[in-house]
């Protein structure tokens, strides 16, 4: 690694984002790994997912061996400005669904889902066996 790297700030990095020019970041560490696109074991579409965003999460996530820990030195290209970094968004839940405790409605749906095939057959039968009766 550099004594002095290269500093960017995230909007440079999230624009490579192609197959042919990748960068990422990981622990606030800027690589290219354009030349490592055809041969990462989880395919050019994982590292690609991982652009315009701090990968760090994702790349932990994996469980990557000591050995592709020590390649990524031949990638590393500089650090990012973790101040430019956007930060990650956390879940809001709507606050207009209402909770409905006993399921109502679902019990009902289910009930009748079950009920209104079986009246059809019910009356199926009943129409058949009324029609019998009548041409006997």
């Amino acid at each position: 690694m550099e004594s002095n790297p290269k500093k960017f700030v995230f909007d440079d990095v999230s624009t490579h984002n192609k197959t042919k020019d990748c960068w990422l970041i990981i622990d606030g560490k800027v690589y290219d790994v354009t030349p490592f696109m055809e041969d990462h074991p989880g395919g050019d579409e994982v590292l690609l997912a991982a652009t315009g965003k701090d990968a760090t999460d994702d790349f932990e996530d994996v469980g990557h061996s000591d050995e592709a820990r020590d390649m990524m030195h031949k990638y590393y290209i500089g650090d990012v400005d973790m101040a430019t970094v956007p930060k990650k968004r956390a879940y809001i839940a709507l606050a207009d669904r209402t909770y409905n405790p006993d399921k109502t409605q679902d019990f009902i749906v289910k009930i009748l889902q079950f009920i209104v095939p079986l009246v059809i057959l019910g009356l199926a039968f009943a129409v058949r066996s009324y029609t019998k009766e009548k041409s006997a």
